[in-house]
């Protein structure tokens, strides 16, 4: 007999009833270390007493009036998103994958408007994952996630990551724009390099493309500045983000320049509880803390995401020399920056997963067989050398008997 809850997840067996910065505690008082931060959602952490302050007085207000009137508390946090990005308007929703469909929107509107409506195609890249609605399930092209839900949707090409001559070739009459995540975090912690990043700006300039970034997993903070193509000092056209954005309240955002964004005119995009108070109110309090001073980075100035990162990756690296018989390597951005890193496996990755929860750790799965290490971008350095002893541990618990009888399974991605 079917769950009256659906059966889309494989769920483990945890109840969490509070938490505490990077801390979960289960309904039966168990406290586990938490290195998944709802999929890179709660970058704050939790109960971070700013954003509960600015949830609970904005909820004792009003939550949602419909964007039939003015938000002020919208206007306020694209106000400051705009100053703090290359963006100069700012669209809000309610989650990464509807951020990603209006992403799209925009680059085939901006196209039909400027005289190429058979501009309609996006170049997106093999090991994507933009979202499960029909059209982004199409956008991130995984045969497993669209078997079932029959023709995939139209206007998506696909190409090996890091490859200008295959994106080159992939470029035709009919190309709207590009569509990529900085770093692909569903396949395995997968980071573009910055050489790349400007070639595809580049390539977009000489054919007269749109250039959007997926920052739905590596934005807001996560990789020390405020979104990772800043790295690469290369200037999108338009930019989706989602999970962190919040603090685990649900929102989304599509970041555009005007060339873009102006072509949104009433009635061609919506949302009923996109950008209402309620979610706006925790946008602008995830944004006090990421932009107040020493916590993201500025040129030459490494912030406190960076630099905890760094102790967190080069921790990690030890733990890899250490025990190369359960670890491969470790991944992240080219700079070794920030706090999304991932720890390849040479066993099932499910398996230490499994192991770390006896921890009390957790850590999320991903493609190729990698650790997502994750954490909230409050955890301080302390708490990372923690997290890796306790992967240390884990990898302990992994006997060659278990190894064995996983082998044969393929290791899944967390399911969003």
């Amino acid at each position: 007999m079917i769950a009256s809850l659906m059966p889309t997840y494989n769920r483990a067996d945890l109840a969490f009833e509070r938490g505490d910065g990077v801390w979960l505690y289960t309904v039966d008082g168990r406290r586990f270390l938490d290195f998944g931060a709802g999929i890179a959602t709660s970058s704050l952490g939790h109960n971070h007493p700013h954003l509960v302050s600015a949830i609970a007085e904005q909820a004792g207000r009003v939550m949602h009036v419909s964007n039939l009137y003015r938000v002020p508390q919208a206007e306020r946090l694209a106000a400051r998103l705009v100053e703090a990005t290359f963006a100069d308007s700012v669209f809000f929703c309610n989650s990464g994958a509807e951020a990603n469909e209006g992403m799209v929107k925009m680059m085939r509107r901006a196209q039909a408007a400027t005289g190429h409506e058979e501009r309609t195609r996006i170049i997106c890249f093999d090991g994507a994952f933009h979202g499960r609605t029909l059209a982004m399930l199409s956008a991130t092209g995984n045969a497993k996630y669209l078997s079932g839900f029959g023709e995939p949707a139209p206007g998506f090409d696909h190409v090996p990551l890091g490859n200008m001559n295959a994106l080159r070739d992939a470029i035709g009459p009919t190309t709207a724009g590009i569509m990529l995540e900085p770093i692909q975090g569903e396949s395995g912690v997968n980071a573009s390099s910055i050489r790349f990043l400007q070639e595809l700006r580049a390539a977009a300039d000489e054919f007269g493309l749109l250039l959007g970034f997926d920052e739905v997993q590596c934005g807001m903070g996560r990789t020390g500045r405020l979104f990772a193509h800043e790295w690469a000092d290369v200037r999108p056209d338009v930019v989706s983000a989602a999970k962190g954005i919040g603090g685990g309240f649900p929102l989304g955002a599509i970041l555009a320049t005007e060339a873009v964004a102006r072509h949104l005119t009433p009635g061609s995009h919506g949302t009923t509880f996109g950008g209402n108070p309620l979610a706006c109110a925790a946008g602008n309090a995830v944004l006090d803390v990421l932009l107040a001073p020493g916590f993201l980075s500025t040129p030459g100035h490494p912030g406190h995401v960076e630099i905890v990162g760094r102790v967190l990756f080069d921790a990690l690296e030890q733990l890899v020399r250490a025990r190369p018989d359960m670890f491969e390597r470790v991944r992240g951005h080219e700079t070794n920056n920030g706090l999304m890193i991932g720890l390849k496996c040479r066993h099932p990755a499910a398996a230490l997963q499994d192991a770390a929860l006896q921890e009390h750790l957790l850590v999320v799965t991903a493609g190729d067989n990698v650790l997502r290490i994750i954490p909230p971008l409050v955890v301080n350095e302390d708490e990372c050398l923690e997290a890796v002893a306790r992967l240390g541990r884990a990898a302990e618990r992994v006997s060659p008997s278990v190894v064995a009888q996983s082998m044969g399974a393929q290791p899944e991605m967390a399911v969003e």
